[in-house]
């Protein structure tokens, strides 16, 4: 999730999509000029590299390897959106096969908040349930099980729960979660202490467009519809484009202020997962 109102992507997305529109490049020292497509070098220099190692592309969502990302930045400069694509709320893709949990994973999601939240762990907890019961709400498929007997131990290393929600340091984001694709090792929600100063983003709303993710799906604004924003093509779609989606930013020409659940995103997860 972006750490400010402003239209703006991680750096180095940013970069990488200005150039590819031919577009004013901001650089580090805040200037702008005119760029040809840096290289993957450029990109990667300029692509945030979070407290786990991992790079943190489109405001909240991990690459876990450096052949990953480089695979990412291929993508972005082979395929700049397709204007005839369909489009709908969209699963993530890896290697052309939906990125989601089985049937049987599905209904145990389990994961616990870390104790290291000190008196915001109860806000957390509660944020997460509510967060959790938008999307388990319109699935019976679904279900997020939180484990408080883990908080004491809650990281990426306990094995006993599927991932960990964890306090973060950082101006980057307000939330940054994974894909069921990504490795244990970064398999995590972290969360900064700014969603408690996101104005009308209430933080359920905000971790419940993570936990969006957790389950694949992908920033509603990559598609060509949102004019802005665009991402990558590794993505199938699910249901009718929503600008007001919870997986749409609102900045990215979205048309909710409030990152409000609705009935486009109820009907994506049951046709992902079922009813």
């Amino acid at each position: 999730m972006f750490s400010s109102r402003v239209h703006k992507i991680s750096a180095g997305v940013a970069c990488l999509v200005a150039a590819l529109a031919g577009a004013a490049v901001s650089t580090s020292a805040g200037a702008d000029s005119t760029a040809d497509v840096p290289t993957f070098s450029q990109f990667e220099a300029a692509t945030y590299v979070d407290v786990d190692g991992a790079y943190v592309v489109n405001g909240d969502e991990v690459i876990s390897t450096r052949a990953e990302l480089r695979a990412f930045y291929d993508r972005m400069v082979g395929k700049r959106g397709k204007a005839g694509k369909d489009t709908s709320l969209v699963v993530n893709t890896t290697d052309g096969r939906d990125d989601k949990w089985s049937a049987a994973q599905a209904l145990s999601l389990t994961y616990c908040v870390s104790t290291r939240f000190g008196s915001r762990h109860a806000d957390v907890v509660a944020a997460m349930s509510a967060g959790a019961g938008l999307w388990e709400s319109a699935s019976s498929r679904i279900d997020f099980v939180y484990v408080p007997a883990q908080d004491g131990a809650c990281t990426t290393a306990n094995s006993s729960v599927l991932f960990s929600v964890e306090p973060v340091v950082t101006s980057q984001y307000i939330a940054r979660a994974f894909f069921p694709s990504t490795p244990e090792s970064q398999r995590n929600v972290l969360v900064a202490d700014s969603i408690w100063s996101s104005g009308s983003w209430e933080p359920g709303d905000i971790l419940g467009h993570e936990l969006g993710h957790a389950l694949g799906f992908r920033h509603e604004h990559t598609r060509p519809e949102a004019g802005t924003c665009f991402e990558d093509s590794s993505w199938r779609p699910l249901t009718p484009y929503d600008a007001a989606s919870i997986m749409h930013y609102p900045q990215c020409n979205g048309s909710s202020a409030d990152l409000e659940f609705q009935a486009s995103d109820a009907a994506g997860v049951r046709a992902l997962y079922g009813s």
